[in-house]
């Protein structure tokens, strides 16, 4: 009798497991929602993480652009024009994949520049930015000094956003860009 019972407590046991295994089509489909509503609120942050790494280049180099400029400027007592790009010491190009580099302004006699970095493809969703520098006469001491913006374009080009510009005041960015200062 033993064994008998012994036998019938293993076949309840293996009757039991063959009842458990797998999940229902109601449990996976509710995984599969679930799974489907994380990623559509994942996905755009995901791929907008990717432009916002390409605008940092920009954003780093014509901040770089505006500091070169002020160091140009005190050395040689005027600013670089787009021909004396190589002689600001930034070992960067003039143009990277996403990018391109250019100096409005500059040279003998200026008191202002503008640094501009553009997209290289119009349809690119990368926004544009622009630095300038500018010589100022301090009130207070009639000491003449730089100064120097940072802006950003408040939309990418592809989204009707400003191409570049050439500043006329280093105060205030101009329309459609927006201060880069903390």
């Amino acid at each position: 009798m033993k064994t008998e019972l012994k036998a019938k407590f293993l076949q309840h046991i293996l009757d039991k497991k063959k009842g458990d295994e797998g999940f229902t089509l109601i449990e996976l489909l509710v995984v599969i929602i679930i799974i489907g509503i994380l990623s559509a609120i994942a996905l755009p942050s995901f791929l907008n993480q990717a432009n916002k790494a390409k605008q940092s280049e920009a954003k780093t180099y014509v901040g770089s652009m505006n500091r070169a400029q002020q160091a140009f400027y005190l050395e040689k007592g005027e600013f670089a024009a787009q021909a004396d790009f190589g002689n600001l010491g930034l070992g960067i190009a003039t143009q990277t994949t996403n990018y391109s580099y250019k100096i409005s302004g500059g040279g003998s006699g200026s008191t202002i520049v503008t640094n501009q970095a553009a997209t290289v493809v119009a349809t690119a969703p990368l926004k544009t930015y622009v630095g300038g520098v500018a010589v100022v006469v301090q009130s207070g001491t009639s000491e003449a000094t730089t100064i120097a913006i940072s802006c950003e374009a408040t939309k990418a080009r592809v989204n009707s956003g400003s191409d570049v510009v050439t500043l006329t005041d280093v105060n205030t960015c101009p329309s459609n860009f927006v201060t880069l200062a903390k």
